[in-house]
């Protein structure tokens, strides 16, 4: 059980008290039954890659966890989608696509282990993102237990279901709602090419200002990413791409589409970042080259491993401008909590993801990192951003929803838990801070790391 008790949040833990892997929607409903029969809690995971305590079981209960259900059901190319189960690997469609033209967009940096079941529950997003948008943006619809046992379908193949975007309220809605069993997605044409370039810059400020240049010359790149010094160097240990480790930080930028006028983006991108105080800007000679780029941004989270024993990664978003301003509180705090903070994110969209080093046998820093992580996160309300642009708010991030949206909005949102999950049973205290029906209170997991 103790491999289920955290998911990649892992300060708060608690054991499930059963853990099931069911193959079909009606082994899942009645796994949901038996929970209604026996008063406990139900909890759907993936492969536990979610950083937010999304699939933490707070209360225990039962733990659906779907990665046995791993089937891409139907590829269909003429009418661009594919219907898989929740606990396809996201890469694993990719891969399905290799040749034929298409590929499925949302690529979140764990895509080579996490699920697009889970993918679904927190809205993911990745590198990506800019360009073609975060899950929800490529979810057509979805076959879903709801709380009561029953299997309903929710949208589907068809562009545009009419009514009431129910397909839209169940992504990101953590497992609050219902428990997904198949999701149609939209699939994507690949681009004619790619123009895939790496700026290093001197300073963070310059890395931070030449991301707004960008966008501001009305460029939107498929992703606009940014890494600072002290990834750099995890990095470099870890993949010996050659890159500069005195540089304060790099942007990997990459357009993609028609070959006509990748060029002419691309010339306008490397005169724009040289304005911005670039001390160099390299392009991926070939398609190994830029698959090797890829492959360390992807592997970022990975590498932090050689850094320290834990570490915290958190998940603001603010305006692009706001970037440079946020950047450097993001150091501040560290330097006042004594927490090192290295920096990989989404600067493009302004989704930072600011990681936290530290060792969670020791109490202290444990204190220390959930105070850090509370000041960053409250300077990015501050600045008018959010909490979380694509790991959701699981356990981690509950207290800020009163901080960010009125108790009205709260209600609503109440309530519309409450239509699908009545009972309070599907994935119990997460997401809204009012904790339910039938009179429960808010619960915190059974332990936190080095208590």
């Amino acid at each position: 059980m103790l491999v289920y008790e955290c998911d990649g949040f892992v300060i708060e833990k608690n054991c499930p008290d059963v853990v099931v892997f069911p193959r079909t929607a009606q082994q899942v409903a009645a796994i949901v039954q038996l929970g209604n029969e026996y008063d406990v809690p139900v909890l759907p995971r993936g492969a536990g890659t979610s950083l937010a305590g999304g699939c933490l079981p707070v209360g225990g209960g039962i733990m659906v966890v779907l990665t046995r259900m791993k089937r891409i059901v139907e590829i269909n190319l003429r009418d661009r989608y594919a219907v898989v189960e929740p606990g396809v690997v996201n890469i694993w469609l990719t891969k399905a696509l290799a040749g034929a033209g298409f590929h499925y967009a949302p690529d979140p940096s764990s895509q080579g282990a996490c699920t697009i079941g889970g993918n679904l529950a927190t809205n993911s997003g990745g590198p990506h993102t800019l360009k073609y948008g975060v899950t929800v943006n490529h979810v057509l619809g979805l076959e879903a237990v709801l709380a009561d046992g029953s299997i309903v379908e929710i949208g589907g193949p068809a562009e545009d279901s009419p009514g009431l975007d129910l397909t839209g309220v169940m992504v990101g809605s953590e497992g609050t709602l219902a428990i997904a069993t198949k999701i149609w997605v939209r699939i994507t044409r690949d681009p004619q090419g790619y123009r895939t370039l790496l700026g290093i810059f001197e300073s963070v400020d310059d890395a931070t200002n030449a991301i707004s240049a960008i966008i501001g010359a009305g460029i939107v790149p498929a992703a606009l990413e940014m890494m600072d010094q002290g990834i750099l160097v995890a990095l470099e240990e870890a993949f010996q791409f050659g890159f500069p480790l005195d540089a304060q930080a790099i942007l990997l930028i990459e357009v993609d589409g028609l070959e006509a006028g990748l060029d002419a983006q691309r010339d306008q991108i490397i005169e724009l970042c040289q304005r911005s105080g670039a001390r160099e800007v390299r392009q991926a000679r070939d398609a190994a080259e830029r698959q090797k780029l890829w492959k360390c941004r992807k592997q970022a989270f990975g590498a932090v491993g050689r850094l320290s024993p834990s570490y915290c990664t958190q998940d603001g978003v603010v305006p692009r401008t706001k970037l440079p301003h946020m950047l450097r509180r993001i150091y501040q705090i560290g330097e006042k909590h004594d927490i090192k903070v290295v920096n990989v994110f989404h600067a493009g969209d302004g989704n930072l993801h600011p990681i936290l080093l530290f060792d969670e046998r020791d109490a202290a820093q444990v204190k220390r990192v959930l105070k850090a992580s509370e000041e960053i996160l409250d300077e990015c309300i501050a600045c008018g951003g959010s909490v979380t642009g694509e790991h959701g708010i699981g356990v981690e991030k509950i207290e800020f929803m009163s901080k960010l949206f009125a108790p009205e909005d709260l209600e609503v949102m109440e309530r519309l838990r409450l239509a699908f999950n009545p009972a309070g049973r599907l994935s119990p205290h997460k997401m809204l801070p009012t904790a339910g029906a039938c009179g429960m209170e808010q619960h915190h997991p059974g332990r936190r790391a080095a208590v």
